[in-house]
């Protein structure tokens, strides 16, 4: 059976939303960040950049959320665009890769968890954290979905950070990005969303961002004391 080495970060849930649109068969194994266990030996073997997700399949070991999201979707044949769509499919799927996701992230980093307030820094990730989305809500406008009538991987990815939307640019973000807001409504809606976003339930996860957090997750920090 497939081993899923997730916690309920952005990255890991878009593949557990895969996961449980294709029905295949897995085994959720937690990974708390915030005590460090992704800096395990045993877990770097697997990923030696120390982040989640990572999928173990029959002795093929794949990390990076898009790229397990890609051999997933070969693998099964499902979710997959029509041929014709493929170019279109990689190009926002590598979008949400490099923009969506990292300038988000870090909008999140620097608003929420710096250790001192960064105006520069906050200003820079807010800006282009905004850009990335209105782009990307730009392109939603008439379509059901961002393959236009075909639900597919790339909508998985983008649930996965439209989740964090409220959380990185504030509730009201949502007057401002109303396609991505439907978006992710009707993904939320299916049987599947709910199913992946119930593994919240089925194992515990550190919620302090306390030191020891704070240590595991933001090794940079620790130059600065040195």
């Amino acid at each position: 059976m497939l081993k899923f080495h997730y916690s309920l970060a952005p990255n890991p849930m878009k593949v557990a939303l895969f996961l449980e649109e294709s029905g295949l068969p897995y085994e959720p194994v937690p990974v708390d960040t915030r005590k460090g266990e992704q800096h395990a030996a045993a877990f770097t073997a697997l990923n030696p950049n120390a982040k989640v997700p990572v999928i173990e399949d029959a002795g093929t070991v794949v990390f990076d959320s898009n790229a397990i999201l890609l051999y997933l979707a070969e693998k099964t044949g499902q979710f997959l665009p029509a041929p014709a769509d493929r170019g279109t499919m990689l190009s926002w799927l590598m979008f949400v890769a490099s923009g969506i996701g990292p300038f988000t992230g870090q909008c999140v980093h620097f608003r929420h968890y710096a250790p001192e307030p960064h105006p520069y820094a906050i200003n820079r990730y807010d800006f282009e954290a905004w850009r990335h989305w209105k782009i990307l809500d730009a392109h939603l406008d008439g379509r059901t979905w961002m393959l236009g009538d075909s639900y597919s991987l790339l909508d998985m990815a983008v649930w996965g950070w439209a989740r964090a939307v409220p959380f990185a640019l504030g509730a009201e973000a949502w007057e401002q990005l109303p396609n991505v807001k439907r978006l992710l409504d009707a993904v939320n809606a299916r049987p599947a969303a709910q199913r992946a976003a119930a593994l919240k339930d089925r194992h515990s996860f550190k919620t302090e961002m306390d030191d020891e957090a704070r240590r595991a997750m933001f090794p940079q920090n620790e130059r600065l004391k040195g």
